[in-house]
């Protein structure tokens, strides 16, 4: 009997473990309403890559980016509502994390001070939180209270001018906003005026302050969208929207210094750069050892090799994102996994990735969610 019992209560223990790590990570999506979307959403997915069908788990009007703090118990999220006169008005809105059900609770919400908003991110210690307006052309960073919760802005940047598109360029159109990986300075990329402005950052109260030098020149009419660091935190990669091309900056930390050292296209040998074509996302492997980048229009992930030493790229392969219009893609923490966000085909598709060669494989597994935007990843141990 009692050897019966011990049966028991070893099998019972080891579902438990097996259910307990049947769901190591969340993946939340963002998305734009309306239609088949309502919020943000989120699966489970274990350490073999299985996911889950996405689920509601906050109800918000456009949550098109997302961001969660370095110990993943905070997500905060972008959104647009009506205003007076009908007129966009762009809020931040923290929710705290739930890691058992992966359910969202909203903690308190600011306004961004800018039209269509367009990014937002935490740096690494988690005080402050920093957003880009495309429409307004602006950058707001918010102090972060101690519970998690957005404190009223700090700072609020107005960017002025102009570039040669017309269409495209005629005033500042502020994409994305990066913090270097010492915390020190705020890099962002504006479409609108082709340069990456760089700002010195006080990491006690997000106050963002014009550095010297204050920018990096594009070559006019790049449109640079989205950047992100080497692991190694001497290389800043930018994708630039307009030209279909990724520019490869060196950096200085203690300066907030870019300087450029190369520009390739982010598209197949037989294609050239034309208004049906659009660079979308970028992000480096945490191995340092390959950068993939997103091209709508043509609807492919474009993966490089990076160089040692030079941090330069050379072209591994142009796949297929597996739908229409790859918005943003995202790599899990362990870089084995791409979830590329197909926002007019309605999916996410999931890409193995090569650790040895960078190449992506499908894996197998499409999911169904309306007008995705962003993917983030939330461990639950």
């Amino acid at each position: 009997m009692r050897t019966l019992l011990l049966l028991v209560t070893l099998t019972s223990l080891a579902v438990a473990i097996t259910v307990a790590s049947a769901a190591d990570e969340w993946v939340y999506f963002g998305t734009y309403t309306g239609g088949k979307s309502r919020g943000i959403y989120a699966s489970q997915m274990d350490a073999t890559g299985k996911i889950t069908e996405p689920k509601l788990v906050a109800t918000i009007t456009n949550p098109s980016f997302l961001t969660v703090d370095a110990r993943q118990q905070f997500l905060y999220a972008i959104t647009e509502v009506a205003g007076a006169g009908g007129k966009k008005q762009g809020a931040v809105i923290a929710y705290s994390i739930n890691a058992t059900n992966g359910q969202l609770t909203e903690m308190n919400r600011q306004g961004a001070g800018g039209d269509v908003l367009c990014h937002v991110q935490i740096d690494a210690t988690g005080k402050t939180v920093l957003v880009a307006s495309y429409g307004g052309g602006s950058v707001t960073a918010f102090p972060v209270n101690a519970d998690g919760s957005l404190a009223r802005a700090s700072s609020f940047i107005q960017h002025s001018g102009s570039s040669v598109n017309p269409l495209n360029q005629k005033g500042p159109h502020a994409h994305c906003v990066v913090t270097d990986p010492g915390d020190r300075h705020a890099l962002v990329c504006d479409l609108g005026l082709d340069k990456v402005l760089v700002y010195q950052m006080d990491a006690s109260t997000g106050k963002l302050t014009t550095n010297i030098p204050a920018f990096a020149p594009l070559t006019p009419g790049s449109g640079p969208r989205h950047l992100a660091f080497h692991p190694n935190g001497g290389f800043a990669y930018v994708v630039n929207e307009m030209g279909c091309s990724v520019t490869v900056f060196s950096y200085d930390g203690n300066r907030g210094a870019l300087s450029e050292i190369q520009t390739v296209s982010a598209l197949p040998l037989d294609r050239h750069p034309d208004p049906t074509l659009s660079g979308a996302e970028i992000a480096v492997h945490p191995s340092g050892k390959f950068l993939y980048a997103s091209t709508r229009g043509i609807d492919q992930i474009n993966v490089f090799a990076i160089a040692e030493p030079t941090g330069k790229l050379s072209p591994i392969e142009h796949i297929s994102s597996g739908g229409k219009t790859p918005r943003f893609f995202g790599i899990d923490p362990a870089g084995k996994f791409l979830f590329a966000a197909n926002q007019n085909s309605d999916n996410v598709t999931i890409f193995k990735i090569d650790t040895t060669t960078g190449r992506l494989t499908p894996a197998g597994q499409t999911l169904q969610l309306g007008n995705p935007s962003c993917v983030v990843f939330v461990s639950r141990r």
